[in-house]
């Protein structure tokens, strides 16, 4: 007896960039470790796809490339991957990133890690207790029993550039390095800082997830890395025609009268 179907899909191809588009132009090399419980990986499709950009996930046991950026991501047990980057000497390889006077970025878990203390009094993502962070910034971070989990619109600080994204995390973080935001998110008629930028300018952390998804932000942060010359990317444009693309795809290949049937 045979398997019944709705007829077969061709292959459907991701359509990266051209290998040879922005290699005229100045490139920047962007590092993001795969932490254990990496989390919110899509925030560097944007990134992936950037004709400027090389881009590596770069594991625990592999050797570090040489970065203009490192971008540490979310976490779904912080304390943990920080652990697990100290084992395997990442905290010594941004150390030395940073001496050279390359850029840092935290999202998230990864904002959480640049500070002083990271506290987990209720066991939220592990056993209680506290850590020390990178100390890079300082505040202290406090794992609550409640999720801030909502959609924001801001500004950026640095920047003429706007961003929609959103935050989902557990911590609350305190501190004097929250009196240099790295975002002002917007609410009606008021505006809430947000985030962290260092006062040399080489580290910054984020709450907000979606930096890289809009053109604005996504040039606006590249040229804080060190990408002063940039060409035209617009991310949100590249993901509709994507979408577009791939809905016609299906419409074409399926069988809409048998489909039918099942409905």
């Amino acid at each position: 007896m045979g398997v019944s179907t709705l007829k077969y899909m061709r292959f459907y191809p991701h359509p990266n960039p051209p290998p040879e588009m922005g290699r005229e132009l100045h490139r920047l090399r962007i590092v993001i470790p795969v932490l254990p419980h990496i989390s919110n990986h899509t925030d560097f499709d944007a990134l992936r796809l950037h004709p400027q950009v090389d881009f590596y996930f770069v594991k625990m046991n592999e050797a570090i490339p040489p970065a203009d950026l490192i971008v540490l991501p979310g976490s779904k047990n912080v304390r943990g991957d920080l652990e697990c980057l100290r084992a395997h000497d990442w905290d010594k390889a941004l150390t030395r990133h940073l001496r050279y006077g390359g850029k840092v970025l935290g999202i998230c878990g990864g904002f959480q890690m640049l500070g002083r203390l990271i506290h987990d009094p209720f066991a939220i993502e592990g056993d209680a207790g506290s850590s020390s962070g990178l100390g890079w910034l300082d505040m202290e971070t406090t794992l609550a029993q409640t999720k801030q989990l909502r959609q924001v619109t801001a500004n950026l600080a640095f920047a003429e550039a706007q961003v929609t994204g959103y935050e989902i995390h557990m911590g609350v973080s305190t501190g004097g390095a929250l009196q240099n935001p790295a975002l002002y998110i917007t609410d009606g008629q008021v505006s809430q800082a947000e985030g962290a930028i260092s006062a040399d300018n080489q580290i910054a952390g984020t709450y907000l997830h979606g930096l890289f998804d809009h053109e604005q932000s996504c040039a606006a942060w590249l040229h804080w890395a060190g990408l002063q010359t940039q060409q035209h990317f617009d991310y949100e444009k590249l993901r509709n025609d994507e979408l577009d693309r791939l809905a016609d795809c299906v419409e074409q290949h399926l069988d809409w009268d048998k489909l039918a049937q099942y409905v």
